[in-house]
């Protein structure tokens, strides 16, 4: 995937870092040409936007405690984030 494709909407977010620890180590090798690199770093930058959305996407999934006024935990609500 070094090509300038957008990602995959459903790709995995694990898929996405495993192949962004890749494109990383690659870069910071220094083994790839100047084009092959820029085209690396511009997929990088794509992924690295895709793994922010899915981490975004699974915190607002996230239950929250609900705390009654007495201090206990009385069930859980869906989290709103701001």
């Amino acid at each position: 995937m070094t090509d300038t494709a957008s990602i995959p909407a459903d790709l995995s977010f694990e898929d996405a870092l495993q192949r962004l620890e890749a494109i990383v180590s690659k870069l910071e090798s220094g083994q790839a040409p100047l084009e092959e690199s820029i085209a690396l770093y511009e997929e990088g930058a794509r992924l690295k936007a895709h793994c922010e959305n899915r981490l975004k996407a699974a915190q607002l999934r996230v239950e929250k405690i609900v705390v009654g006024p007495d201090g206990q935990a009385k069930g859980v609500e869906p989290a709103e984030f701001s």
